[in-house]
């Protein structure tokens, strides 16, 4: 879990340039259109009505956000639900985009807040802001279950096709330590999403996929895919804002405190990590 008292300045200065070196959340990808309506505008619209907002997300990431019978559901979206109930903000939806996408959403003013388990870095600080953190991970390497590989480092990757998920920590990480030293540029595949990149596991299309630790063991929940280890990133997730919008980071900060304080982020992180 992230520290309550650990401001998202704090954690970007305690981490350096090592968040620049994993390009941890680096989803500055081209594009922007989502499945969603959109809909930016945190502004007020009078006076008898409450501000609005819109939060993007990016569904395949579970237990933080998915999708189950058509409906998004996930960490991710109760908390941020949960947080801006204890705001004066008026939640408006969700629009579901790719992940690489939800910044530049976020910085045309589609939507108004990212709650995708987006990791603080400082790249990505230098083109939107981010809330205090609300949770703490690091990287899994999972493998087939019945299968015969079993490594116990990065380098006992190399020579492998390696998956991982655009613009994510895991991307970061094969790109910045394993493409050029371990493996090729062709032997890295790269998915749109975790579901993808795990039933091409499974199918036998790649040997490992690199993913968030409670993602991957969510997936080793429910498929014959397994951790072979842990690469310790000690990334933070923020809610993304527009660097313009203080007030609702302000606010949003103010809401997450008083649902830790309520008991209600305990009561989250028991039904989606059993912790």
């Amino acid at each position: 879990m992230s520290d309550r008292s650990l401001s998202r300045r704090q954690y970007l200065t305690s981490v350096g340039g090592a968040a620049v070196t994993l390009s941890v959340a680096g989803c500055m990808g081209d594009g922007g259109s989502g499945s969603g309506d959109g809909g930016g505008g945190s502004g007020s619209t009078g006076t008898e009505q409450a501000p609005s907002i819109t939060a993007g997300t990016a569904p395949g990431f579970p237990p933080f956000e998915m999708k189950e019978g058509g409906e998004l559901v996930g960490f991710d979206i109760d908390l941020f639900e949960a947080v801006v109930s204890e705001t004066e903000y008026q939640f408006d939806g969700w629009s579901e985009f790719e992940f690489d996408s939800l910044i530049p959403a976020l910085t045309n003013n589609n939507i108004d807040a990212i709650a995708a388990g987006m990791t603080i870095n400082e790249k990505r600080d230098e083109t939107i802001d981010f809330t205090d953190p609300y949770y703490s991970s690091d990287q899994a390497i999972v493998v087939r279950e019945d299968g015969d590989f079993s490594p116990g480092s990065l380098s006992d990757l190399a020579d492998r096709p390696i998956g991982a998920q655009k613009g994510t920590t895991g991307e970061g990480v094969v790109q910045d330590e394993l493409v050029g030293d371990e493996i090729t540029q062709n032997q890295y595949n790269a998915y749109d999403n975790y579901v993808l990149a795990i039933q091409d596991l499974q199918n036998g299309n790649v040997d490992a996929v690199v993913i968030d630790v409670p993602v991957a063991e969510t997936f080793a929940k429910n498929r014959p895919v397994e951790i072979a280890f842990v690469y310790e990133t000690g990334e933070k997730f923020g809610f993304g804002v527009r660097t313009d919008d203080d007030e609702l980071t302000s606010a949003l900060n103010s809401g997450l405190s008083a649902v830790r304080e309520s008991g209600r982020y305990e009561e989250l992180t028991q039904k989606w990590f059993g912790e």
